[in-house]
């Protein structure tokens, strides 16, 4: 394995999975081992990049009601493509290059698995958005 490659998989947290199906799908086993590691990883600076992007659009999300702040976040990351795409650049950025070769296999479906988990991820730490003043 090159330098990169080992330095990047040093870095990923480890995480400890549910005792899963033998026979997992290749997609699955992306999420599971390389797309859930980076974006842990990877989550102050989703975090960050999150509330810049509210920060530039006027900061409207932090007067909503959490239920709305939810709906925001979704749609942030289904109808902003700029913004999707950033999110997915730092992610792929994190990619060994044999990583990057599976995922181009299957990058429609792989993008909306990635997608997925930054939004949930972002849902689920609301509060870390809301006790945070913006950028």
């Amino acid at each position: 394995m090159d330098t990169r490659s080992e330095a990047l998989k040093a870095i990923r947290p480890v995480i400890q999975l549910a005792a899963g199906r033998e026979e997992s799908s290749d997609e699955e086993h992306f999420q599971n081992h390389t797309l859930r590691p980076i974006i842990k990883f990877q989550n102050e600076l989703l975090l960050v990049a999150f509330r810049n992007y509210v920060v530039k659009h006027k900061g409207h999300f932090f007067t909503l009601n959490p239920e709305k702040q939810l709906n925001y976040i979704e749609n942030a990351i289904q109808k902003d493509i700029k913004f999707r795409n950033s999110l997915k650049g730092m992610i792929i950025g994190q990619f060994t290059v044999p990583e990057y070769e599976n995922y181009i296999l299957n990058s429609s479906r792989l993008n909306k698995r990635m997608m997925r988990m930054v939004m949930e991820r972002l849902k689920s730490q609301l509060q870390l958005l809301q006790d945070h003043l913006p950028v």
